[in-house]
Formats: C-alpha cells, structure tokens, sequence
C-alpha cells in the first residue's frame, strides 16, 4: 500500500507541487505589487468567482453546452475523418482526386470559416458543431490513412491465401492494426474540438464557455473569465484521460501501453 502511495505521488504530485507553488507566486505579485483587478485578478479571486459560479449553477450550465458542442463535433469529425482515410488509403485515385480538396479545408483558417457557420445553421449549437468536427477531422484523417497505408503486407498475404473477405481482413488485421495511430488521432482531435467549440462561441452564441468568456470580458470581470478558462482546461484534461483510458484498455496487446 505505501509502494503505491509512493509511485502514484512520483506520478502526480510534483505537478500538484509546481501548481500549488505557481498560484502562490501569482497571488504573491499581484498582491505584492498592487496589480490592478482588471488586469490580473490573484489566484484567490479567481477561485472565488469559479466557486461563486458552481454555487450558483452557472459554471455547470454552460460546461455542459461547450460539452455537448465538443462531442457531437468530435463524433461527427472522427466519423468522417474514419471513413475518408480509409477509402482515400485503399484507392490512389479517390486520394488523388479529394487530397487537394481536404488540404484545402485545412489550410483554411477555421476563425474566417466561423461566421460562414453562423450565417448557414444560426447561432444554437449545430454551428458549433460543425466548426468543431471541421477542426477535429484532419487528424483522425490523418492517422487513420497513414494506419491503413502502414500495415503488414506479408499479413495481408496471409489474409488473401486464406481467402477473407473484405469486411475479415478489415475487422481481424487492418482495424487493430490502425488503432495504435487511430487512438493517438482521437487524443488530439478531442483536445482540438474544445478549441473549435470555444471558437464557435467567440463568434456567435448565447451560452457555453467561450460564451461565457466573451460576455465577463465586455463587464471586464477578468476573475470569471480567468475561471471559465480554467474550466475549459480541466474539461479538455478530462476528456484526454477518457480517450487515454479507453485506447489502453482496447490496447494492452500494444508494445506502447505495456511500456507505459
């Protein structure tokens, strides 16, 4: 029991230690040298207005739109990005004909796309939606190509011999060899749809955290929007440690989750 307590403190409590110790210098120089409420709020004030906004369900209200923004759009974005990789990985000419076009809706930023969104699918949460699953859809797309392009040949000669058919060789080779890479795409793309909700609301919304940082900037309450920030940080920490969990439990087989 003490061994454990004693690894799992290697594991976590020294960043518990350097954040305990970054707040106290923060209170520390905004006290210190009388900086302005406006300009910097000190850790304390910050704390209070997350627990003043807990209190009175507001924190919770709009956590739970940016949540579902995030995971409708990071559905919809791992589900295309899936499907695209794998054809586009199977077929050099359907890659050669949608490559220029995909790089195209990459390269182009998603902040000037947004209000494209708001004026097609109005301001409730299908345009945040599709910001996001835009934003989220090359990574998983990525991956999921590079995977398919990337497995045994030898086994797929195997496969052949042994006369499988499509859907076989997908589900018993090309599916859990594309997982490794498939799951490092998902632990990105679900740290990218927070930042596509977020940007969706900065254009155009009525509730949700990026809402909720644009509306206590305009009263210039910088304690709220410094804890709707926070809150987007531990949701995004959240959510990364689901997809962390579930690729190593789908995973123990993997060299890289025995290593970890």
């Amino acid at each position: 029991m003490k061994k454990l307590m004693v690894i799992r403190f290697k594991k976590y409590g020294f960043g518990i230690l350097i954040l305990v110790g970054f707040l106290l210098l923060w209170e520390a120089v905004v006290r210190l040298f009388d900086v302005s409420e406006f300009l910097l709020p000190a850790s304390s004030s910050v704390f209070q207005s997350y627990i003043s906004m807990i209190e009175t369900g507001r924190l919770f209200l709009h956590t739970w739109v940016t949540l579902k923004e995030i995971l409708s759009g990071f559905v919809i974005g791992s589900f295309i990005g899936i499907t695209l990789g794998y054809f586009l990985a199977k077929s050099k000419k359907i890659e050669n004909i949608l490559s220029p076009f995909i790089i195209a809706a990459q390269t182009t930023p998603k902040l000037a796309l947004a209000p494209l969104f708001l004026i097609w699918f109005g301001f409730g949460i299908l345009s945040k939606v599709f910001i996001t699953a835009l934003i989220v859809f090359f990574p998983i797309f990525i991956n999921m190509s590079v995977a398919i392009k990337s497995v045994n040949p030898n086994l797929q000669e195997v496969m052949r011999l042994a006369r499988a058919n499509k859907w076989q060789v997908f589900r018993n080779l090309e599916l859990p060899s594309s997982l490794p890479l498939l799951f490092a795409g998902f632990k990105s793309g679900i740290t990218l749809a927070v930042v596509g909700a977020v940007v969706g609301e900065f254009v155009g919304a009525n509730a949700g955290l990026g809402y909720l940082i644009i509306f206590a900037t305009g009263h210039l309450d910088t304690a709220t929007v410094f804890a709707a920030i926070v809150q987007l940080i531990i949701l995004g920490i959240i959510l990364y440690g689901i997809a962390n969990i579930i690729g190593k439990r789908l995973m123990k087989w993997h060299e890289s989750e025995r290593i970890s």
